[in-house]
């Protein structure tokens, strides 16, 4: 690879395969290799400039806590958890400290679902509940952690800005929502007067044929980004019921 420019202040890597698969072992050779090799390969390049990046922001995932609908998971008191998800992330991570330079300021950001009008998760919820399948997922009672796209780049500012941020940091917006709530919220701005629940063995015959996995939907990601706000981060969407107000109504004028 060839090293970053000699000008570049600022590296963010957000390379990996999307977690949206079955996870054979041809999938799970391809999510971890993808992360963690290139994050050792960006390390390799960096070690070769003499002019270094002042800061690298460097992707994780939210997902690398356990999953718990009480425990609410900070940067500093979170839990972090043993399966496969959990060990890709914690690995990625490794990889990304395992060098210091003293000069490079080294951010991972553990992100949460990224909602927004372009891609993701987001438009495929908005889909499901158009046809009237937007319900609960399984019992609703796990926790989804979310950030509005719009917030993850302005937190993404504000961290290349801020010098006193370093290690991992939450990258959500600081009020998860049960499932069942969640849904509930996006029926109400999507004006769904319904959504048909989606009970577990339903979900699990249709993550075969969609080529998925449950986790996606089931894992209770209970995050809260405790760094981010205690550094004087402002989010314009804190609430679902704002970022689901926002997007429909983005949509409907496009």
């Amino acid at each position: 690879m060839e090293k970053p420019s000699e000008t570049t202040d600022v590296l963010i890597n957000l390379a990996g395969k999307s977690v949206d698969c079955r996870y054979t072992e041809k999938s799970r050779n391809e999510i971890y290799h993808s992360r963690i090799d290139s994050t050792r390969v960006l390390q390799e390049a960096v070690d070769q400039c003499n002019h270094k990046p002042k800061i690298w922001l460097n992707a994780s995932s939210a997902t690398l806590y356990i999953h718990s609908e009480t425990q609410l998971n900070t940067e500093e008191n979170g839990i972090i958890g043993d399966d496969f998800s959990m060990n890709i992330c914690k690995s990625w991570e490794q990889e990304f400290f395992k060098v210091e330079n003293e000069n490079i300021r080294k951010v991972a950001l553990r992100t949460s679902i990224v909602i927004g009008n372009n891609g993701g998760a987001f438009p495929k919820m908005k889909m499901l509940t158009k046809f009237g399948l937007g319900g609960k997922q399984g019992n609703g009672n796990q926790n989804v952690s979310w950030i509005h796209i719009t917030d993850f780049c302005k937190a993404v500012e504000h961290i290349i800005n801020n010098k006193n941020i370093s290690g991992a940091i939450n990258i959500t917006a600081p009020h998860p929502r049960p499932n069942e709530i969640f849904m509930k919220n996006l029926r109400k701005a999507m004006k769904i007067p319904f959504g048909l629940n989606a009970p577990v063995w339903q979900l699990e015959i249709a993550s075969v044929l969609l080529q998925t996995e449950t986790e996606l939907l089931l894992k209770s990601r209970n995050v809260y980004p405790e760094k981010l706000v205690k550094s004087g981060f402002m989010f314009i969407y804190p609430s679902v019921e704002k970022a689901f107000d926002d997007l429909i109504h983005k949509n409907q004028n496009s």
